[in-house]
């Protein structure tokens, strides 16, 4: 058995099983002890004897990733992580293999939160399986053995939930067990009726902000239970219920229940860091499958997306409110609206996959037959949930065109993007669109988007016209924009812009006399027109 607060690199890895760390190599082998973690470097008065350094932030080239290493290794590191996708050269693989230091890789959709608290976890499951008999006994055989123990212990059924009160472990089931247990185990969670009735009577407060055991005495065909809750310093993690099934629990009950109150605690932050393992996962794919970025057929893959499936991408954005404000000035209203959004699209239909930005909601929808109303009918959904929701902010959706299988989805989502932005350009009108519908805005904001950095590095009459009227209010630009739209028309663009067509033809000669620039020249019209454009 290891000392207390140590446990083996090979007792990490095997109770890392989100996969938060992969090994890359162990030159002194797996069983060497880990008794704590260094973030960076934090100085020479920091013992690295036995510890994992996670190198955030150190390795700026392949000779600081070197130097890191060794210098890890000297000090009695038993372990360097570095960043997923890190480009370690073979000189430090090489390194960490002459110095006898293990090397691992944090996953690409971890964090260095989640390596910590990763670490912190198997220490404390490690220790779970010491101290006392309650310990010893479940060591080794996680939630299942545990539930049993504390059955024995108590003299009760044992039931342990997480926070959304779903069963993730039980004792044995007796012939006197209530019909509500059983309806619980059956169902793997606690029936919403039982949530909302214990959610009435206050139980629930009371569990969630109490550390104590809580006494429910015996009420008609529902038998006594005590119920704690299992946390983590100040986050929930769940409960653990035992129910007097036939018989009276034992006198020692409460204190059992408190002690296993704490043994819980490394099992469910596993099962929590499972949990998000999977999630994080997923969610890194979703965005690397619509950014276009990594292995496409990895993510399809993570995703359970067949690579001929026909998908579209539809993208709902907070759009500008009456001020023409901008989604940071809604703040937290903007993103609860966005939630339901959210919430929406993943149950439009089964397989349907949400990404969740700030701003935005992004949703991959698989298309039946290739039948894009399928996507215009989630687009018209969501433009419709967001209307009708009181004091919400205008929302924006676009819906990109069907792409052939998930592995080309980010041109579906770049079309989408442009939807948006076709539609934010025009203030007014419908909220929802596919790419279909647009014609040729959508090619024109691609031109523009290709000719922008040509047109920050220019310079001439035009150039010089632009940005000092912009600076001095633009009215010389959007008098130019109008005229141009109306196709030189004086008359129908002093209309738009509700002036004096006289007006508008002395602002028209100033530019010719300001700044020499020609606006019966064809390059010179096409100049501006892209100018204002990318102006506007």
């Amino acid at each position: 058995m290891n000392k207390r607060g140590q446990i083996t690199l090979r007792e990490l890895l095997a109770f890392d099983e989100g996969g938060v760390l992969r090994l890359l190599l162990a030159p002194s082998g797996q069983d060497v002890h880990v008794s704590g973690m260094i973030i960076g470097d934090e100085g020479p008065a920091r013992s690295y004897a036995g510890r994992i350094v996670l190198a955030a932030g150190l390795f700026h080239s392949t000779g600081a990733a070197t130097a890191s290493i060794r210098e890890a290794a000297r000090r009695g590191a038993a372990a360097v992580v570095v960043r997923a996708g890190e480009d370690l050269a073979d000189d430090a693989l090489d390194a960490a293999e002459q110095v006898g230091i293990a090397l691992l890789a944090r996953a690409e959709w971890a964090d260095w939160d989640d390596v910590a608290t990763l670490l912190r976890s198997a220490a404390a499951y490690g220790e779970a399986g010491r101290g006392d008999r309650m310990a010893e006994a479940t060591a080794g055989g996680g939630l299942a053995a545990l539930a049993s123990v504390v059955a024995e212990f108590t003299g009760g059924s044992i039931t342990i939930e997480d926070t959304q009160f779903r069963v993730l472990a039980h004792s044995a089931t007796g012939p006197e067990a209530d019909e509500l247990r059983r309806s619980t185990i059956l169902g793997g969670r606690v029936p919403d009726w039982r949530v909302d009735e214990l959610r009435r009577s206050g139980l629930l407060r009371t569990l969630w902000s109490s550390g104590e055991v809580i006494h429910r005495p015996a009420d008609g065909d529902t038998p006594e239970r005590l119920i704690i809750a299992i946390r983590s310093g100040r986050e929930m993690l769940g409960s653990i219920w035992a129910a007097a099934d036939g018989r009276s629990l034992s006198p020692n009950a409460a204190s059992a229940l408190s002690r296993a109150a704490e043994v819980a605690v490394p099992y469910l932050v596993q099962h929590r860091l499972r949990e998000s393992g999977a999630r994080l996962r997923e969610e890194h794919a979703l965005r690397g499958l619509l950014g276009g970025e990594g292995d496409m057929s990895t993510h399809a893959w993570t995703l359970g997306l067949p690579p001929d499936l026909r998908c579209a991408v539809v993208i709902a954005e907070a759009g500008p409110d009456a001020a023409g404000e901008g989604a940071a000035a809604r703040g937290p209203a903007g993103e609860r609206v966005l939630e339901v959004l959210a919430l929406h699209a993943a149950s439009y239909r089964p397989g349907v996959r949400v990404l969740r930005e700030t701003g935005r909601v992004l949703a991959l929808v698989p298309v039946r037959g290739g039948d894009e109303r399928d996507v215009l009918g989630l687009a018209r959904e969501l433009d419709g949930l967001a209307a009708s929701t009181p004091g919400a902010a205008a929302v924006l959706v676009g819906a990109g065109s069907v792409a052939a299988s998930p592995l080309v989805a980010a041109g579906s989502r770049e079309e989408a993007d442009l939807v948006v932005r076709v539609l934010r350009g025009r203030g007014s009108g419908p909220r929802h669109a596919l790419a279909a519908d647009l014609g040729p805005a959508l090619d024109v904001l691609r031109v523009l988007d290709a000719v922008r950095p040509v047109w920050e590095r220019g310079s001439g009459p035009v150039y010089d016209l632009v940005h000092a009227d912009l600076a001095a209010g633009g009215e010389l630009v959007r008098s130019i924009a109008a005229y141009l739209d109306a196709a030189g028309d004086v008359g129908r663009a002093a209309r738009r812009l509700v002036l004096h067509p006289n007006t508008l033809r002395y602002r028209l000669r100033r530019v010719r006399e300001r700044f020499g620039v020609d606006l019966d020249d064809p390059d010179t019209r096409l100049l501006l027109t892209l100018a204002v454009r990318l102006a506007a």
